[in-house]
C-alpha cells in the first residue's frame, strides 16, 4: 500500500522543493505536480515527488486526518506504517 503524505513547502529551487513533514525536511521533486508550488504551500508527496498541491481550504482537514492516523494507529497498522515510513524517508536525503 502506498499513500501520499502532506508536507509544507519551505523553499523552492527550480524543480526541487524543501518540504517539512512533521519536523523532517526532505528534498521533493516538482515535475509531476500540475500547479505552481511556492514556499508556504502544502503538497502531497509520494515517493519523493509532489503529486498534488493541496488547496488552502483542504489543508487543516488533511493534516488533522493524518495526525489522527499517526496518533491512534496500532503498531501493525499498514496505513500508519506507510505514512511513518514516508515521513522517516529511510535512505532519503534529510536536512
Amino acid at each position: 500500500m502506498c499513500l501520499g503524505v502532506p508536507g509544507k513547502v519551505i523553499a523552492v529551487d527550480g524543480l526541487m522543493a524543501t518540504v517539512d513533514f512533521w519536523g523532517v525536511r526532505k528534498q521533493i521533486r516538482l515535475e509531476v505536480v500540475d500547479e505552481t508550488v511556492q514556499p508556504g504551500d502544502y503538497i502531497l508527496n509520494h515517493v519523493g515527488y509532489a503529486i498534488r498541491r493541496i488547496p488552502p481550504g483542504e489543508i487543516d482537514a488533511t493534516l488533522a486526518l493524518y495526525e489522527e492516523l499517526l496518533r491512534h494507529a496500532e503498531q501493525d497498522d499498514l496505513m500508519a506504517a506507510d505514512v511513518r515510513g514516508e515521513i522517516a524517508g529511510a535512505g532519503d536525503d534529510q536536512q
